[in-house]
């Protein structure tokens, strides 16, 4: 007929082992700390060759998006995200990551229908909710005149 739910159940527990937490959030601390600490010292660089706080940020931030982008390349980046785990998530190198990663995956179908098309299939929902939000919480602002 079919297998009980507790059978079932015996059998999901067996094939997926129980992951080490605790491992896992240090882990994720970690790399994730490491990336914040590589952009503290690339804005200590910048500050110190005495460009203002926008421009160093703006620098930092292109920095950043241009390593994970090569690291995503090269195949570095996701074997550094399977021992960080979230960790790699840290929001400018996670999305930086979820726009070259399709764009890599799929460019064996052409530039335009492969790498351009696919290049936001994850990062566009974010995007667009990020804008559109954006959009909103303005108009909030200037309709309330809360500034």
């Amino acid at each position: 007929m079919g297998i009980s739910k507790d059978e079932y159940s015996k059998m999901v527990d067996k094939a997926s082992p129980n992951s080490p937490k605790i491992l896992n959030c240090v882990k994720a601390f970690v790399f994730g700390g490491s990336i914040c600490l590589i952009g503290q010292i690339l804005s200590a660089i910048l500050e110190n060759a005495g460009l203002g706080e926008k421009e160093v940020s703006t620098a930092v931030s292109c920095a950043l998006i241009i390593i994970t982008a090569v690291l995503t390349g090269a195949g570095v980046f996701d074997k550094i995200a399977r021992h960080a785990g979230a960790g790699t998530f840290v929001p400018i190198t996670g999305f930086a990551n979820a726009v070259v990663s399709p764009a890599l995956e799929f460019r064996h179908e052409g530039f335009v229908l492969g790498t351009a098309a696919q290049m936001f299939t994850i990062a566009g929902p974010v995007i667009v909710y990020g804008v559109s939000s954006s959009a909103l919480y303005g108009l909030i602002i200037y309709v309330f005149r809360l500034y």
